[in-house]
């Protein structure tokens, strides 16, 4: 007997994907009376609550940019770190995550929230058509916001773990003897099928804007950008003819991973982020100089140095009408709303102020004004950044040297090292370099609503032995999600925090997407967009890259690269790693960007250099010398591509296979 999906609601489902049977299928609990599927489905209200469950689903560990107990990944990888956590509380240190000491039971709620979401989804999916209160055009809508979110679980899923079971559409036939019910893993290349399908008809009816209401709602572009970047992964090395990746098998052997590279998966790529560029609703978010219909005039925080195209045109072709510091720095410290920022594309709004952007600038706060001063930057993200006519930081040697006042080297205050002079916008809007100014300016004393912070030995945010958690390790901090209203200090009268939300998908990050996927092409492909109806044709276009691409430097306050970058697939490859590093920072992609690219094994293994902490501020050319940073060893080896699958699920699911170097259960 084979049932449908929708009548399997208190037995077990297979695959791993429930924790606990009981628990996760027994839906009785939402609703006064209980009831059958039959009768729950034709009332509008209770299928709104059905799919109002499935949505839950994204958050908690399924968050993209949140804190390290639900989103480590943001935190371990060459760019940022966290200090706060050590061996002595639960063992989740950065020091295991780095050393590939942690096992296959931690951060494991992923696997089983998504495979609830997936499940609930789908008998949302199979059962909403029945209901009698609701409009053909709003059934067409909500099946769309399950379809979108079962495939966005699966997404999450393959990032995390690589290939994983896709369960039957039409339901499991329960009777059968439970050896018979497991579910092997599908290949790679057959999961991100499934999900860009899913994706794409999702599209169709999703609306292409929310209201302040539905914020939380994905749109049209929410589903064509996801497709975009599950289309981008498929491309990229690590997934794309990956050999070494071979041992990646199904429970008969089969490889689970392309052999052989396709090139084509790029023009895909491509195509799916041109879809979203096409729908004419996205924009950078740029905060207004002059004045403009955005609002009155502002003055320029940090004037980029006069460039002969760009200083006298205005965006997105120059830097004139904007200022590109607070372009950057309102995109994620809670100066704008969900509704008024034209660059997002998809984000958990709600319920995150202890999880995520909020949590971020918590503990990104200097311990001496309330907040927990645990995470920072590495040397190497802090050098990544460019200086202000474009051009490369000076390394071999630093720039000597310390400011003597507050306004030769604007924003620079007094007693500041110069090799912090003279750098992007980005750069201040993002880093927390020794001797910054930090603000709080919700406090009611005056005397309160800033202060410098330095980092040396012995300061109050310094290396301390009452305090030996709460420093910066590398002495750069991170003021990225920081808000200058912010105060974190609950004794300090007038505290508050601004709200925020989390920039899961934004415009910039499409628009990246684009120009890397064109870039690797060679040949010229002809590729549908998402309806079928018309055809993107694609090939290496420097011009439609430099369009993409210049977009985010100008707003940035950066000349776009020259000729000879473009005119290389090597050279502009680099620069679009350095500019995702860049542009991205905090909000969860360098980690899966190293592996994806397959540059972890270098990267990831690279020594971790900082300032030296031991330094006092007698000492202060000594602490800005970088050193290796001892606390954080690096290492990478090939288990860490992928997660581990949990020995709890794959003792459930007889058919599972572990990823390789990660053990079976006994």
């Amino acid at each position: 007997m084979r049932l449908p999906i929708y009548r399997i609601l208190l037995i077990a489902v297979v695959a791993g994907s429930l924790h606990s049977c009981k628990k996760y299928m027994n839906m009785d609990h939402y609703f006064k009376d209980r009831m059958n599927v039959d009768t729950l489905f034709v009332k509008k209200d209770y299928a709104e609550q059905w799919l109002a469950d499935v949505y839950t689903h994204l958050r908690g560990e399924n968050l993209d940019v949140a804190s390290k107990d639900y989103a480590p990944f943001n935190l371990i990888s060459d760019d940022m770190f966290f200090g706060d956590r050590g061996d002595e509380l639960d063992g989740r240190s950065y020091k295991n995550y780095k050393n590939g000491e942690y096992t296959e039971s931690w951060t494991q709620g992923s696997w089983g929230s998504c495979y609830q979401g997936i499940r609930k989804a789908s008998i949302f999916i199979y059962n909403i058509d029945r209901n009698r209160e609701m409009s053909k055009a709003d059934i067409a809508g909500r099946k769309a916001e399950a379809r979108f979110l079962r495939a966005y679980y699966y997404w999450l899923l393959i990032r995390k773990y690589g290939p994983v079971p896709l369960m039957p559409e039409e339901g499991i036939d329960y009777t059968l003897p439970y050896e018979n019910l497991a579910t092997p893993r599908s290949h790679y290349d057959s999961c991100v099928n499934f999900i860009t399908r899913e994706l794409a008809t999702a599209a169709k009816d999703l609306p292409a804007g929310r209201t302040n209401r539905d914020m939380v709602r994905p749109t049209r572009g929410a589903a064509l950008a996801a497709r975009a970047k599950v289309y981008l992964y498929a491309a990229s090395p690590e997934f794309n003819g990956n050999t070494e990746m071979a041992d990646v098998v199904d429970h008969e052997g089969k490889p689970l991973i392309s052999q052989v590279y396709n090139e084509e998966k790029w023009a895909r790529a491509a195509a799916a982020a041109k879809d979203v560029i096409d729908l004419g609703v996205y924009r950078l978010f740029t905060a207004p100089f002059n004045a403009t219909d955005q609002g009155p005039a502002q003055p320029k925080t940090i004037v980029p140095p006069h460039h002969p195209q760009y200083s006298d045109a205005s965006f997105p072709n120059g830097w004139r009408d904007i200022d590109p510091f607070e372009s950057y720095r309102q995109l994620f410290n809670g100066a704008l709303t969900a509704s008024g920022n034209p660059e997002l594309i998809f984000s958990r709004i709600t319920e995150l102020s202890n999880v995520g952007p909020e949590a971020l600038a918590k503990h990104q706060t200097p311990y001496s004004m309330g907040g927990w001063n645990a995470h920072g930057i590495t040397q190497k993200q802090c050098d990544a950044y460019y200086m202000n006519d474009g051009n490369d930081i000076p390394t071999s040697p630093r720039v000597p040297g310390f400011t003597s006042n507050a306004t030769d080297y604007l924003p620079l205050p007094s007693d500041v090292s110069l090799q912090y002079a003279n750098r992007e916008p980005r750069f201040y809007a993002s880093v927390a370099y020794n001797g910054s100014i930090w603000y709080r300016l919700s406090a009611i004393e005056a005397n309160l609503r800033s202060k410098q912070v330095f980092y040396y030995r012995g300061e109050p945010d310094g290396k301390q032995p009452a305090s030996p958690q709460f420093h910066v390790r590398t002495g750069l901090g991170v003021k990225k999600f920081v808000n200058p209203i912010d105060s974190h200090d609950g004794k300090v009268l007038g505290s508050f925090v601004v709200p925020k939300y989390e920039p899961a998908i934004r415009y910039a990050e499409v628009l990246l997407i684009y120009a890397e996927a064109l870039n690797e092409l060679g040949g010229s492909y002809n590729v549908p967009d998402y309806t079928g109806a018309h055809t993107h044709a694609l090939s290496r276009d420097v011009l439609e890259m430099s369009k993409a691409m210049s977009q985010v430097r100008i707003r940035a306050g950066l000349p776009d690269f020259d000729a000879g970058v473009y005119g290389s697939k090597e050279t502009f490859r680099k620069a679009l790693k350095r500019e995702r590093q860049i542009e991205l920072l905090g909000e969860n992609h360098r980690y899966y960007d190293l592996r994806r690219w397959k540059d972890a094994p270098v990267e990831e293994a690279t020594p971790i250099m900082g300032c030296n902490m031991d330094m006092t501020v007698a000492q202060r050319d000594v602490f800005h010398t970088p050193v290796v940073i001892p606390s954080f060893p690096t290492i990478f080896v090939k288990k860490m591509y992928l997660w581990p699958i949990s020995h709890d699920e794959l003792r459930r699911n007889k058919k599972l296979t572990q990823n390789p170097g990660w053990t079976m259960p006994y």
